[in-house]
């Protein structure tokens, strides 16, 4: 990563030049990730001096990892830019050129995984049979018209009855099944087997929301989830640079790796007379006084500081947050936490010598027929390989050579996550030769898979809005505290980013930049206003 001292002197904004005339406000950032980078990126760009950033882990990135595998980046996390326009994480790649190499296979357009890119995705049985494209489309068309649906019961204010019990999965599972049984044109076989491809399709449907089961999704909530107009792209030199673009003027002084955090203290909880040695002023000289916040590590430094910016995950914050904060968090705020989804989508990949596929297929998407008629699909955990829904044909071949990307969820990617490579690669290999029927199919030479659901310091793959939960909760997370204004409390104590925190983005990069962008756009706003009120009382 490039670092460059950024000087106090360099900019003539009256903010900045303000903030140089009076105390610096100290800022602690939590979490290096897309909304941790954004912030800081933010406030330093805007005359913000005294910050820092502490990340847990001993890399910065957060969900975004990319890993390099020959000439090809392997993305572990965050893996494509999701629409153009409007969208920042776009218009930061596209200007600094990061997507001058992408390929028509690596843009998509519409939803990616019930939609070929380029070429034909192969659904097969486990009997080894290839499903005719013909009845794909068929049944496609018809999930698709059924998912269409699930968008109006926010967008048009419809009231979900009691027949839906606000579940995508159960209204979904219910609609499409009635379309199939009443079908006068299907024979019984035809029948079962797309009851059987419903089944599929829910599968990588939860991949997608990163939720265990699309029952678990909140239908009336479904459709405030908004999608930017335009392609979505795949950066070839991987994601890992638009993590570097943010960072790359950021100076190395600010970022601290390896640096978990046990506690926060906020709202004067620590007297200065219980720190002890005050270990954490040698980095915030500039302000003397009491600071609001302390922020302790799991090293046993300290931070001073008048605003902190948490951006840990939603995962993080369901297991931590009591422990995590002194005093709690308020009780609508905990609740908040509590009633929003994250869940686990982990990424098998792997590579062969040779390809198995044929030159058209663009993914294997395994279609089990003893499923076509569960309510919902709980397996028990010897069975975990079962919730691998599918495997992209990475391409071109060029870039990536021949690698397959599998796709599995829930409870079942903690127990993938659980298993040894040798055993994931075995399971895999057997799952490819049960569908495709070629009983010669070799293991691969190569496996590499995510972890997000067992990283302490992730616990998930990103947010969904549970059944039960609303897009208020999101915003009730999203919430600074103190919250009272009124209040005689310093203001903007704990501010809260990531993409759990955007109502419209969550899940996605930039849901995360632009959530830690407005978290460091409330900062600079208050010290305007307190630079505004000073000035006019002279």
């Amino acid at each position: 990563m490039q670092s460059c001292e950024i000087s106090s002197d360099s900019t003539d904004d009256p903010l900045s030049s303000g903030l140089r005339r009076h105390h610096q406000p100290r800022i602690v950032v939590i979490g290096a990730g897309l909304a941790g980078l954004a912030a800081t990126q933010t406030l330093l760009e805007n005359g913000f001096t005294n910050v820092t950033v502490l990340e847990a882990s001993d890399r910065i990135g957060g969900r975004v990892q990319s890993v390099q595998s020959g000439k090809a980046t392997l993305e572990l996390g965050a893996t494509w830019i999701h629409g153009a326009n409007g969208n920042p994480v776009y218009h930061l790649a596209e200007d600094n050129g990061l997507l001058e190499h992408t390929t028509e296979d690596e843009r998509s357009v519409g939803r990616i995984s019930l939609y070929a890119k380029n070429g034909v995705a192969h659904y097969q049985t486990n009997s080894g049979k290839r499903i005719p494209k013909d009845l794909v489309e068929e049944f496609s068309d018809l999930y698709n018209e059924v998912y269409e649906l699930t968008q109006e019961f926010f967008q048009n204010g419809k009231p979900v009855g009691a027949e839906t019990k606000n579940s995508v999965g159960i209204f979904t599972r219910d609609l499409v099944r009635k379309k199939i049984m009443t079908d006068p044109d299907d024979s019984e076989s035809t029948k079962k087997l797309k009851l059987s491809m419903l089944q599929q399709y829910l599968k990588v449907e939860s991949c997608e929301s990163s939720s265990a089961s699309m029952d678990e999704v909140s239908l009336s909530e479904f459709g405030e989830w908004t999608e930017i107009p335009g392609a979505h792209h795949v950066i070839p030199g991987g994601f890992i640079k638009v993590v570097e673009l943010l960072s790359q003027e950021i100076p190395s002084r600010v970022l601290q790796l390896g640096k978990p955090v046990r506690r926060v203290h906020w709202n004067y909880s620590v007297q200065d007379a219980e720190q002890g040695p005050d270990r954490a002023d040698h980095n915030q000289d500039r302000r003397p006084g009491p600071a609001p916040v302390r922020v302790e590590c799991e090293d046993g430094e300290w931070f001073l500081a008048d605003h902190v910016i948490v951006t840990a995950s939603l995962g993080v914050l369901k297991k931590a947050h009591e422990t995590l904060f002194s005093p709690s968090l308020p009780l609508d705020k905990a609740l908040s936490i509590q009633k929003l989804g994250i869940n686990t989508t982990d990424k098998i990949f792997l590579e062969f010598s040779e390809p198995f596929w044929s030159p058209e297929c663009n993914s294997i998407q395994f279609v089990w027929e003893d499923e076509a008629h569960p309510e919902s699909l709980a397996y028990p955990e010897e069975l975990w390989y079962r919730k691998i829904c599918s495997f992209d044909v990475l391409y071109p071949p060029e870039r990536y050579g021949h690698m397959l990307s599998g796709w599995i969820c829930g409870d079942e990617a903690l127990l993938m996550e659980r298993c040894d490579d040798e055993t994931v690669a075995e399971m895999c290999t057997e799952l490819l030769r049960k569908f495709t029927g070629n009983q010669n199919i070799p293991k691969p030479r190569r496996i590499l898979r995510s972890s997000w659901g067992s990283n302490p310091y992730i616990r998930g793959s990103y947010s969904f809005t549970r059944v039960g939960s609303s897009g208020g909760d999101v915003e009730r997370l999203a919430e600074p505290l103190p919250y009272n204004k009124s209040s005689k409390a310093p203001q903007l104590q704990l501010l809260f980013a990531g993409e759990a925190t955007h109502r419209k983005y969550y899940s996605t990069t930039h849901g995360a930049l632009l959530s830690g962008q407005r978290e460091a756009n409330r900062l600079i706003e208050l010290y305007h206003d307190v630079l505004n009120a000073e000035t006019t009382k002279a």
